[in-house]
């Protein structure tokens, strides 16, 4: 998409993609614990970069970075909820300090 429209797409795309980047950002400063800390970095890595990319292809708009787009989005999409539990499986395991907030441990329940 050349033009004043591919443009205009990618504008709106980038902002989108910035503002996940950018919440993302502030979640892992301001959250309180690391589960919640890793929720804020998945969304922010996969919301994010889906804005971005979108935003890369609307502007440029050629057939071979659509294709490099879409690899890496499928492959952030797979990677990052996948590495998000490992990270958290490990955390539970570790026994890493929730939040005082956190009204329920099931890991903790069936572990004991």
């Amino acid at each position: 998409m050349n033009g004043l429209i591919g443009d205009i797409i990618a504008i709106f795309a980038l902002i989108i993609g910035l503002f996940f980047m950018f919440a993302g950002a502030v979640g892992i400063i301001r959250l309180p614990d690391l589960y919640h800390r890793l929720h804020a970095a998945s969304k922010c890595s996969t919301l994010g970069l889906l804005g971005l990319l979108t935003a890369a292809v609307c502007h440029l708009g050629t057939l071979e970075l659509l294709t490099k787009a879409v690899i890496t989005l499928v492959f952030a999409f797979v990677a990052t909820p996948v590495g998000s539990h490992i990270l958290a499986k490990a955390a539970l395991r570790d026994r890493a300090p929730q939040w005082k907030g956190t009204l329920e441990d099931d890991f903790a329940k069936d572990h004991d």
